[in-house]
């Protein structure tokens, strides 16, 4: 069945079926996760890590408009098929080390608990022309906004990059709205 979407003025035809999983499905990877990995983090580093990570819809579209817009920018001949996000599991600071987050709106009482990174990935040939989906970061260093390989080039990654981070993590925020 085809259905038409508009966002943000684009008409998007989805021709195939929402992706789902069982309820069961869902419960065991993370019943999964909660028995193993997540009892060790916390018996290990003495803490209560958080077990879900929530992103206002709002800020998801936009992190990849954000994507779409500034790689167009760059080089309108890259595709949306060519872009993706790659999704890096990450941790806050310790809370004697908070003060590197001064300048963000993310309170101590997420020291040392999981979160995610987000950053943009572009599909590209490596050496031997396999196409592999690299982490890229818009580079105006030249003033000609070429693209940077981030994995290819880690040496020459300074400075800020498109990226998205902080939903709200559970725990600290009340876990009696999540379903698993």
């Amino acid at each position: 069945m085809e259905t038409k979407l508009t966002l943000d003025g684009k008409t998007l035809e989805l021709t195939s079926s929402p992706n789902t999983m069982t309820y069961e499905f869902i419960q065991t990877l993370i019943d999964n996760y909660r028995k193993n990995q997540m009892i060790s983090i916390n018996k290990d580093l003495g803490i209560q890590d958080a077990h879900s990570i929530h992103f206002d819809l709002s800020t998801l579209k936009k992190f990849i408009s954000d994507i779409e817009n500034e790689t167009q920018k760059t080089n309108p001949n890259i595709s949306e098929k060519d872009l993706g996000i790659r999704f890096y599991y990450a941790a806050y600071p310790k809370a004697d080390e908070w003060n590197m987050m001064q300048n963000t709106p993310i309170g101590v009482e997420y020291a040392e608990r999981h979160t995610l990174v987000m950053v943009p990935t572009m599909k590209m040939a490596d050496e031997n022309g396999e196409i592999l989906s690299y982490d890229f970061n818009l580079s105006n260093a030249s003033g000609k906004g070429e693209f940077m390989a981030m994995a290819a080039k880690k040496e020459t990654n300074t400075g800020d990059c498109l990226a998205q981070n902080h939903g709200s993590l559970s725990p600290p925020s009340n876990p009696k709205v999540e379903s698993f």
